[in-house]
């Protein structure tokens, strides 16, 4: 599992006609294959999508395991700052940090899964796995900014007396900015593979886990693919909204 990442922002462009050719390749494979079962093509997925749109009971899913799954990685962002930023101004912290930090690493997300479910229902399930991956990332993307600022600035923010407010804001802040940016990007993705997968372990009722499970036990494809496209659509709509909000505070940091 990738911890750290460079800062910045690069771009990452998905062009419409590459789009339309892995679909126009699914489309064919589906109609060469004929079998339903085994794989359907994108006009039955849509078509099956389009059922599944006016039913409650598919937007419960969708915001059961939304909430949970955002609520999980807020929780991370918080954690992982405010224990990068203690790691970064005492060692005893760093220290007892570091093989906790390396263990949730090291761990596979399905071992896991199993571990938490001994000790948390499993419709909070995914808020702890959620959590469980993504503040290592955070952790150490925020101590990797703080270590790596410009120390002749702060120095003179001693000198200077600078009230800590306004080095906040000017100072730490604009310089861990594109390092916690770039974690958040790394670790918005997890956060959705690793919720979604819990679920479909746990079986919360009303999750879209336990929508792809019972897909899957039934042997209904549509409905797999189906609710596959949605939880790589909400979680991508997610992720450029979250990213949307942190540059734009970003940018009001930059201008003061």
């Amino acid at each position: 599992m990738t911890t750290s990442t460079t800062p910045g922002k690069p771009r990452r462009r998905i062009r419409l006609w590459a789009v339309a050719v892995w679909l126009l390749l699914w489309q064919l494979g589906a109609m060469a294959l004929n079998q339903k079962i085994l794989l359907v093509s994108p006009v039955q997925v849509l078509l099956r999508l389009g059922e599944l749109l006016p039913q409650g009971g598919f937007w419960g899913a969708v915001g059961f395991s939304f909430w949970r799954i955002t609520l999980g990685f807020l929780l991370a962002c918080a954690a992982g700052t405010a224990l990068g930023v203690l790691s970064s101004r005492f060692w005893p912290v760093r220290d007892l940090c570091a093989p906790l930090m390396a263990t949730v690493k090291s761990i596979p997300v399905a071992s896991f899964i199993i571990l938490v479910l001994i000790w948390v229902p499993s419709r909070n399930l995914s808020i702890i796995i959620s959590f469980l991956m993504v503040t290592p990332i955070v952790y150490q993307n925020v101590l990797g900014g703080i270590s790596s600022m410009d120390r002749k600035l702060t120095e003179m923010a001693d000198v200077f007396e600078v009230p800590f407010p306004r080095r906040l804001r000017y100072l730490y802040l604009p310089q861990v900015m594109p390092f916690f940016r770039s974690a958040c990007a790394v670790g918005l993705g997890l956060c959705w593979k690793a919720g979604v997968a819990a679920e479909v372990i746990g079986l919360p009722d009303g999750s879209m886990g336990e929508q792809l499970y019972e897909a899957k036990a039934y042997l209904s494809t549509p409905d797999l693919f189906a609710w596959t496209v949605v939880i790589v659509l909400v979680s991508l709509l997610f992720e450029k909204l979250f990213l949307f909000l942190l540059d734009r505070l970003g940018r009001r940091l930059e201008r003061g």
